[in-house]
């Protein structure tokens, strides 16, 4: 049963910062960074974050580092959306997903068009 309870809240988590990160005002944080995964400790206590930006993993270093700054607003606000009675720490991590699969989908781009080229011979 608590199993359930964790995976909504860290759905939830998911969702509420995803709305909030749009909302932060600090120019470090990219306007494209989205959140990847949200692993929540068993006891509500940590909520580790992993986010990605797409323009690529530098500009998601600095937004995690501006991220990192902002922690208790985010947390403050986030226990204030969720109403829950424990609101974990959050920990952000830079995530390069977005970055590594865009690089796969252009090698598989560049496969099909190989593959058109010799059809047409």
């Amino acid at each position: 049963m608590a199993g359930f309870k964790i995976n909504r809240i860290t759905s939830d988590i998911k969702i509420t910062l995803s709305e909030l990160l749009r909302e932060v005002k600090d120019p470090r944080v990219s306007k494209l960074l989205s959140i990847v995964k949200v692993d929540v400790s068993g006891d509500l206590s940590y909520a580790t974050v992993y986010v990605s930006a797409i323009e690529g993993y530098e500009t998601t270093v600095s937004s995690v580092k501006a991220l990192k700054g902002a922690a208790g607003f985010l947390r403050r606000e986030l226990g204030a959306r969720m109403k829950l009675r424990k609101v974990p720490e959050l920990r952000f991590i830079a995530d390069d997903s977005i970055e590594q699969s865009s690089n796969i989908s252009k090698i598989i781009d560049t496969f099909k068009v190989d593959n058109s080229d010799e059809e047409k011979r």
